[in-house]
């Protein structure tokens, strides 16, 4: 399913749908971050989806992970909650969706990075100063960024 993302864009569709979803960023050994280049938008992201009934958020994190890298992960902490209602998702079956995503610091216990074929077309570690080159969305970025500032020390609330 084709996605389109706008941001702060007054031409965007009217939203119709929120969906509480989860992203991870999970860091090796070196200190490199595990993204997926995107198959709905054609970016770079954080792994991570849909929170589903019956799961509690971590059980979510965890699924997601693994499904869309190959990656198993526990989590070890928390960055921040993402609910920009000016980040609307277009996706080409009508619905259209406000952002709200949480975002979880994750730690590799297990697996090996894959690309699933379906949500991922390509999972890689990359290098924190390898990030800024890489075509990733605003709001994706801002999580990331977040994630990897060690400084941080109060969860982002947005």
């Amino acid at each position: 399913m084709a996605r389109i993302d706008y941001i702060d864009d007054p031409n965007a569709p009217a939203i119709n749908s929120v969906v509480p979803s989860v992203v991870c960023a999970v860091r090796d050994e070196a200190g490199r971050v595990l993204l997926i280049h995107k198959v709905d938008n054609d970016l770079w992201a954080l792994p991570g989806g849909g929170h589903e009934p019956g799961e509690s958020i971590v059980d979510t994190v965890v699924r997601e992970v693994r499904e869309e890298t190959g990656v198993e992960v526990e989590v070890v902490g928390f960055v921040g909650t993402y609910t920009n209602p000016r980040h609307v998702m277009a996706y080409d079956d009508g619905e259209v969706r406000q952002q709200f995503s949480l975002c979880f610091l994750g730690r590799q216990i297990g697996g090996s990075p894959r690309e699933d074929g379906t949500e991922s077309k390509e999972v890689r570690w990359v290098r924190p100063e390898d990030v800024p080159g890489l075509n990733i969305h605003p709001s994706m970025r801002m999580r990331i960024e977040h994630a990897l500032d060690s400084g941080r020390t109060v969860p982002y609330l947005g």
